[in-house]
């Protein structure tokens, strides 16, 4: 380990604060990794305890550890000061109690190579420490796994962040082109995911398992205000709202006419989009009309229609969304071209 690497080809850029409790185990996959030609760029964001003594000791000697310690600047604020310290055109992200698998890194950096027109690779996860996790967040990594497809991405990305932050790899040219990473009352990977997905930028995710994603009662996504359901509504509407596939002369049919989808459906109203209809299966809402716009029945979808519908299903219930997607696929309704998922 005291000799000088050949020149890194990939950034392992891993923010951290106050993480001593995790990091052994997380340096240990990282020294592990079969490709040696990385920089871990660890970025102290204002730690009060030993984290970056661990990393210091762990790397001795190791010139591929590029240590910063700008203060507490925030996560968002140490991942662009990552970004632009970045020597290399790949990046990977890595939070500092994560584990990834051996060949992560080597697995992504020859997909990106080999695929030279995708900006992103991401992979499948797997959670720990068994037992951790509630039913809720054990059907959204069963959903995630299952999105894998560069169509997949770009079709299920109103639905859920399709894809763990800490498993990618993508171009730092692209991701800087894009303004890199966004402060706001938003979570900000998703952001990233959805600005790319916009901007047309293709993404992909390899079919194995490369990292094991820690879950817990202290995880930013339970406890902080940007990961909140309203954040994700109105995050969602914003890039929903100028998605082209909305801005044909196809009418636009909400699927979901409770209270709640009501309130989730008004941010897409404030992006300027108003439904044409309703559909629900409630048959004391069917022939109702909420907000001038009729409530029908699933039945109407399949009549002939000029030109057909676009449908965006708003019900978000277990068992719902598979349903849904049966009853729209009987009708010849195809996933991206004639409705999509919202989450």
């Amino acid at each position: 380990m005291n000799k000088r690497p050949l020149s890194p080809i990939v950034t392992l850029l891993m923010p951290f604060r106050n993480a001593a409790a995790t990091l052994t185990d997380c340096l240990d996959s990282i020294r592990g990794q079969s490709l040696a030609s990385f920089e871990l760029l660890a970025v102290d964001d204002g730690s009060e305890d030993t984290s970056a003594d661990l990393i210091g000791r762990a790397f001795r000697g190791d010139h591929r550890l590029r240590l910063l310690s700008p203060g507490q600047v925030g996560l968002v604020g140490a991942l662009n000061l990552g970004l632009k310290a970045a020597q290399t055109p790949l990046i990977a992200r890595m939070d500092a109690d994560d584990i990834m698998h051996p060949q992560r890194l080597e697995k992504q950096v020859a997909y990106l190579n080999r695929h030279p027109q995708s900006a992103l690779v991401a992979c499948r996860t797997s959670i720990f420490p068994e037992g951790s996790s509630g039913e809720g967040f054990r059907f959204y990594m069963q959903w995630q796994n299952r999105c894998i497809t560069t169509q997949d991405m770009a079709d299920e990305i109103y639905w859920e962040s399709p894809m763990a932050h800490p498993s990618v790899m993508f171009r730092r040219g692209v991701v800087m082109q894009l303004g890199g990473y966004r402060e706001g009352l938003f979570p900000e990977d998703y952001d990233l995911w959805l600005r790319m997905a916009a901007s047309g930028a293709v993404m992909a995710k390899l079919p194995e398992t490369l990292l094991q994603w820690r879950d817990g009662p202290d995880r930013l996504s339970r406890t902080d205000p940007r990961c909140s359901r309203q954040a994700f509504d109105k995050l969602r509407a914003h890039y929903l709202g100028r998605d082209p596939r909305l801005a044909s002369e196809r009418p636009l049919i909400i699927w979901g006419a409770g209270r709640n989808t009501r309130k989730r459906v008004k941010h897409l109203l404030n992006e300027g989009h108003t439904p044409d209809g309703w559909i629900d299966i409630d048959p004391n809402k069917i022939g109702q009309r909420i907000w001038n716009a009729p409530v029908h029945a699933p039945a109407w979808l399949d009549r002939p229609h000029q030109p057909r519908p676009y449908v965006l299903n708003y019900v978000a219930n277990h068992g719902a969304r598979e349903m849904i997607e049966r009853w729209l696929a009987s009708m010849c309704y195809r996933r991206g071209r004639d409705f999509l998922m919202v989450g």
